[in-house]
């Protein structure tokens, strides 16, 4: 199971407005209000003060969670796994704490304590641990009460990993004047994260053919180890011209050996997912009965709609998984620090998600 922003800001607007919160940290003696809860995916906005300080909720101004801060922290929640929302969100937002308090006086999550491994001079030892959220769906607990749980669980901390994208470079012929270049640029690195995946687990990569000219480290994207060049040399689309025409465009294709096609992503912005669906979905009808994934690749808020518009009856035949940002990078990090060997195409499955109901 998978936790969603939209359950997150659905749980919170569940919560009273006409009351204070309070942090789970007893030592911040502050108070929350809840002024609205936006749905599906947020804003929450919230009013934090200190009854210490003689501060009242009319004291001070309204703050925000953002719908970015939300589904960061959905997207860290796997089911009975205690999360740290410091290190989750790298110290970044100011209602960090906020948020955690008022999630965990909703029914399904509850604040623990586990165990914190340390590795010291060839020593391993089991010490108190850290504040940490756990998600509970299975033992929900009284709405608006803040409620904590013992989990038996052991942490081992390990520092964030990091993805560093070299410098890229755009060709007029790339840019579109009616998107940014910010989500241009962030577009081209996903497909690049793609391409190293895809080498990593033994495919071979196709680029849009209008991405290639994109340059990194130096040279086009077109150039990189494990791009193919021509889809007309693909043996399992050689019988199939519409295909090969109808794919030039795709973002990205995976193909392994002469009869394995693992993928078919689209990497899509905030106003490309129907037109993402639409390319696939023409690319499936130019094949015959084949099995692969339909992919859309997006930033973690775009996943409801991407859920709406998957679940619209001309695209249902595509079955269509989405992939995230965060699940693209977190693979891709995998890949550069284990040599993966003998990795099955299922192996991709664990970091989709269904769209289709």
């Amino acid at each position: 199971m998978r936790v969603t922003a939209s359950d997150i800001v659905k749980a919170i607007d569940q919560l009273s407005k006409n009351r204070a919160y309070q942090y789970v940290d007893k030592k911040n003696s502050g108070q929350i209000e809840i002024i609205r809860a936006d749905r599906p995916d947020g804003p929450i906005v919230i009013k934090s003060y200190s009854p210490a300080e003689k501060q009242t909720a009319d004291d001070v101004k309204e703050k925000s969670i953002s719908p970015e801060m939300i589904w960061r922290v959905a997207n860290a929640f796997r089911e009975g796994q205690p999360i740290n929302f410091d290190r989750v969100l790298a110290g970044s937002y100011n209602t960090r704490s906020v948020l955690e308090a008022l999630l965990v006086h909703t029914p399904q999550f509850y604040f623990c304590y586990p165990g914190r491994i340390e590795d010291k001079n060839g020593t391993t030892k089991i010490k108190n641990g850290h504040k940490h959220v756990v998600w509970r769906p299975d033992l929900p607990h009284a709405n608006e009460t803040l409620s904590s749980i013992e989990t038996g669980v052991s942490i081992s901390e390990i520092p964030n990993l990091d993805i560093v994208y070299e410098a890229l470079v755009l060709p007029d012929e790339v840019q579109k004047p009616k998107i940014s270049i910010q989500v241009q640029r962030r577009h081209a690195q996903i497909q690049i994260a793609l391409i190293m995946i895809g080498k990593h687990l033994g495919f071979r990569s196709w680029i849009a053919q209008n991405d290639k000219g994109i340059t990194y480290q130096g040279n086009p994207i077109g150039t990189m180890e494990g791009v193919i060049n021509s889809l007309r040399d693909e043996k399992l689309l050689a019988s199939y011209p519409n295909a090969v025409k109808d794919a030039l465009l795709i973002d990205c294709v995976w193909f392994k050996e002469d009869r394995i096609m693992p993928a078919v992503m689209e990497v899509e912005h905030t106003t490309g997912i129907t037109s993402g669906l639409t390319r696939m979905k023409k690319f499936q009808d130019s094949l015959p009965p084949f099995p692969t994934r339909y992919v859309i690749v997006a930033a973690d808020d775009e996943h409801e709609k991407a859920v709406r518009e998957a679940n619209q009856v001309q695209f249902k035949s595509l079955d269509a998984r989405f992939l995230s940002y965060n699940a693209v990078e977190e693979l891709l990090s995998l890949c550069q620090r284990r040599d993966l060997t003998g990795v099955t195409d299922d192996f991709i499955d664990t970091y989709l998600e269904k769209l289709v109901k």
